[in-house]
């Protein structure tokens, strides 16, 4: 099965529908970050929805997990993919009388994302099963050129649309979009549901399961640290997935809005298909402490002035070396776990790697709000001195944001290559 050509036709049909799924969410991502942004007027309130989206995704993602090796994983997704369809039903359900509260959204997403736990661990799992080992990295390219879409297409197309229609519409694409997914799990169903079930008779209780796929990520060290520097970068692309529309918005309109974030995620979209035709031969690690170290210098330009040519041109440097760090990071860690407990062990490292999005989905309005948009307006605290550089105004604080996330995530670059467990880990191929 995992490295004939049959098995990786199965890999890209689901790729496919991967891949258009992306951009539906994505539309669906912009679309309610902006209906939020001009409801509100505050960046609290589009955090809050991007917090209920992805919360409950990561706290339930270890029993997806199990889920995906005591089940059959094309069960998990489709059954996935159906509540997530089901909880955009509700939302444009919701909206037949005209607007929808905010809390009736984050109602909505949470529900949703309850149901993508289903679906994440056994999409992950389903590439091990599908591959063989030299594979990998190239599937891994791949993967991130559908995740890209989102960051890529989505915004311009959102963008485009709502200069002429609502968010109904586009609630109604995504739903599409989660329709084709369903059908093409089912389509490569053989190839999944022989690897879905072989825990099924095991008699192991949840916790036991747990305690499997915690061992297979302690059992390497360098692993479960490289799972914790993951979730380190995650907090700063948190913070920049929640922050960078509120900041564009404070001087543009989301028409600019997505298409600076298109043709910034540009970026992703050249150096995913590099990896998806010529895989990654190098050091692995070094590959990763090189990525981190130049994407963080182009994180920390994006705050430098609101200037739409030099987020842009910032941006897509920064979204280049994303697949890198991805895909270099995930594969160190697929090749030093047991496929079957593939499943379990990417529901817990979901949750682990994760919890910087969640810390800084909590914390990025109240940052922006009160504590540093306060600092560069005119007359405060630091307008006279960071004011002079990066100046003052709506959205400056954030701009000072992304400049210290920006350079702590070159620092994180700088350091995890030399690190003897994760040099161990990052050997080539």
């Amino acid at each position: 099965m995992g490295g004939n050509n049959t098995s990786f036709s199965k890999f890209l049909v689901l790729w496919g529908a991967q891949l258009i799924a992306s951009i539906g969410s994505g539309l669906t991502a912009f679309a309610l970050g902006v209906y939020v942004y001009g409801q509100t007027g505050t960046a609290v309130s589009v955090a809050m929805v991007t917090l209920c989206a992805f919360l409950p995704s990561v706290l339930l993602n270890p029993v997806g997990g199990v889920l995906a090796d005591r089940y059959d994983r094309r069960l998990m997704m489709v059954l996935g993919d159906f509540g997530s369809a089901a909880a955009l039903i509700f939302m444009l359900a919701a909206m037949g009388t005209g607007s929808i509260a905010v809390w009736q959204i984050c109602i909505a997403v949470s529900v949703s994302s309850v149901f993508v736990a289903l679906m994440q661990p056994a999409y992950k799992a389903t590439v091990t099963d599908l591959l063989t080992e030299d594979q990998f990295s190239k599937a891994g390219g791949l993967v991130q050129l559908a995740s890209s879409a989102q960051f890529l297409l989505s915004p311009f197309i959102a963008g485009f649309l709502l200069g002429f229609t609502d968010i109904r519409t586009i609630l109604i694409i995504d739903i599409a979009t989660l329709g084709i997914t369903i059908f093409a799990a089912l389509f490569v169903r053989r190839g999944i549901a022989a690897s879905g079930s072989r825990d099924r008779n095991a008699g192991n209780s949840f916790a036991a399961d747990l305690r499997d796929g915690w061992q297979a990520i302690t059992s390497r060290k360098g692993v479960l640290l490289l799972i914790g520097i993951i979730s380190a970068i995650t907090f700063y692309m948190g913070l920049l997935q929640t922050l960078i529309g509120p900041m564009i918005l404070s001087f543009k309109d989301a028409k600019a809005l997505g298409i600076t974030e298109s043709l910034s995620a540009a970026g992703m979209l050249v150096t995913s298909i590099f990896i998806g035709i010529f895989s990654m031969k190098a050091n692995l690690s070094r590959v990763l402490g090189i990525s981190l170290a130049a994407g963080g210098i182009f994180f920390a330009a994006m705050g430098l002035r609101p200037e739409l040519p030099l987020i842009t041109g910032a941006g897509f440097l920064f979204f280049a070396c994303l697949p890198f760090i991805n895909t270099s990071a995930e594969v160190m860690i697929r090749k030093n776990i047991p496929n079957e407990k593939q499943g379990r062990a990417w529901g817990l490292i979901g949750v682990i790697s994760q919890l910087g999005y969640l810390i800084a989905y909590a914390a990025a309005g109240f940052l922006a709000d009160r504590i540093f948009n306060p600092l560069l307006v005119p007359g405060g605290l630091l307008a006279p001195t960071a004011g002079r550089i990066i100046g003052t105004g709506p959205g400056r604080g954030i701009g000072l944001i992304f400049i210290i996330a920006g350079l702590a995530v070159s620092a994180i670059g700088c350091t995890v290559s030399r690190l003897p467990s994760i040099k161990a880990l990052g050997k080539g191929l």
